[in-house]
């Protein structure tokens, strides 16, 4: 069997006792096979394949078309091998420049890791919220990683430099953070001392014969003052301190509730008294008022204590009496006081006249039928009157 390879015959095979047409079939098929693997190839290298790949199959049909055991336009597949060849060159550069571009981004992506856990490092301890910091950080580790593995290979020596900033910045974060919480323990176990012993000393009010409120509510401020000791130990040491507390109220008000069983009768006594005092807010004699109210306030004293949530109604009816008898004696005071009294009896006298003399030039007014001497006489025996009833005339 032979093939016509550009300018020349060559024999490719022999197929013996086989007709000429199956020996050709067979030709064809191997010309096939080398067809399907050039186009695979083409595919391939449309397909984005490494470069490298792609070369090495260029290379290894060029050495097979080179006289291959094959008929069919073996021109062809030659050319179609040499532009793949091209194309491997195309694909080359192509892809340097994508790697390239790769590497820009991991090392742009790595450096923005580095800079925000600087920043981190960065922050005043004292104001950082340390549980959102470490997962911060933790999640800046694990894309660094992430960014390994899956991002474009950077120069050695830039990855280094990068990675010795992330691990001293990460490190400062860990040595703030366990700094920051070993002064937080201290500070916690002192706060910690400082409320067991409250607590002890409020456990210890309980069953007190002295009332113990006023003391239970002194150590409360000094609980305030004390400072946190960790969450766990607060709620047990504020559980006990609240109960004993809870106690102290309890026994108060057991007791406050026997006391105003006990005063209910006195309750009943001094409000028999109110209605005999509050008759006297109708009272004008200071004198006789004076002596009533004098009378209810010593049966009053003598009457004892009452139940404490109706001691400020009751009181403050006896005040009111009190203060009408008081402001009653003061206006009486001043009626009686000689040098007052003596003025008003003086004053009393020249409105009386005047009042006469007006009544007579009323009269006149009237006889004459003048209107405007009648309205100015009775406006001014009008005002006499009046002056004369303040006076008590």
């Amino acid at each position: 069997m032979f093939v016509r390879d550009g300018d020349t015959e060559r024999q490719v095979g022999e197929y013996p006792d086989a007709p000429a047409a199956e020996a050709l079939a067979y030709y064809e098929r191997k010309y096939t096979d080398l067809a399907a693997q050039v186009g695979l190839l083409e595919q391939r290298a449309r397909g984005g394949a490494p470069t490298a790949d792609i070369a090495r199959a260029v290379a290894r049909l060029h050495e097979a078309l080179q006289s291959p055991a094959a008929v069919g336009d073996l021109d062809a597949l030659r050319a179609r091998v040499t532009a793949l060849g091209g194309t491997v060159e195309q694909l080359t550069a192509q892809q340097s420049e994508a790697h390239k571009a790769e590497v820009e981004a991991a090392r742009a992506e790595r450096e923005a890791i580095v800079v925000e856990a600087e920043t981190m490092a960065a922050r005043d301890p004292a104001t950082v919220q340390w549980k959102a910091t470490t997962t911060a950080m933790d999640a800046l580790f694990a894309r660094w990683q992430q960014s390994q593995r899956s991002t474009a290979r950077i120069p050695k020596g830039e990855a280094n430099d990068l990675w010795k900033r992330f691990r001293a910045a990460r490190s400062t974060v860990d040595g703030q953070r366990r700094a920051f919480f070993s002064e937080l323990d201290s500070t916690q176990k002192d706060a910690r001392g400082v409320k067991e012993r409250l607590v002890e000393r409020a456990e210890a009010l309980v069953g007190s014969p002295d009332d113990p409120i006023g003391v239970y509510r002194q150590l409360l401020e000094e609980w305030k003052q004390a400072g946190r000791a960790g969450r766990k130990a607060d709620d047990a040491l504020w559980a006990r301190f609240r109960a004993a507390g809870d106690a102290l109220y309890a026994a108060k008000s057991a007791a406050q509730s026997m006391q105003d069983a006990e005063y209910g009768d006195n309750l009943a006594a001094k409000q028999a008294l109110l209605t005999e005092a509050e008759v006297l807010l109708t009272s004008t004699d200071a004198p006789a008022a004076r002596s009533t109210l004098a009378d209810v306030q010593r049966r009053w004293d003598a009457a004892g204590r009452v139940p404490r949530e109706q001691i400020r109604s009751i009181e403050d009816r006896l005040r009111r009496v009190e203060q009408y008898v008081k402001n009653l004696e003061q206006e009486h005071w001043r009626r009686s006081n000689p040098e007052t009294k003596a003025r008003s009896e003086g004053l009393a006298a020249q409105l009386t006249a005047a009042i006469e003399r007006l009544e007579a030039d009323l009269a006149a007014a009237h006889a004459a039928g003048d209107r405007k001497a009648i309205k100015e006489a009775e406006d001014a025996l009008a005002a006499r009157r009046i002056w004369l009833d303040a006076l008590g005339g």
